[in-house]
């Protein structure tokens, strides 16, 4: 992508990147597709969870004043 640029080391391994605000400004749906792939990408030697170890996660959390309806959704 034109505007984005990377700083790598002396093995030429990416360990930054710049991205130009005009990039940003241009193509901003694009570019956060990208920052996801690079949220992924670092993320992916992290332990894995289930979908159900994640709901039940997120249900400790969840404001016992919510409605049930909302609780039921996750």
């Amino acid at each position: 992508m034109k505007g984005v640029n990377f700083i790598t080391d002396d093995k030429n391994r990416r360990k930054a990147v710049i991205i130009e605000l005009k990039t940003i400004e241009q193509n901003q749906e694009d570019v956060e597709d990208f920052l996801d792939v690079i949220v992924a990408e670092s993320r992916k030697d992290e332990p894995k969870r289930s979908w159900e170890e994640v709901k039940k996660s997120l249900k400790k959390k969840v404001n016992y004043n919510v409605p049930n309806y909302y609780q039921q959704k996750c």
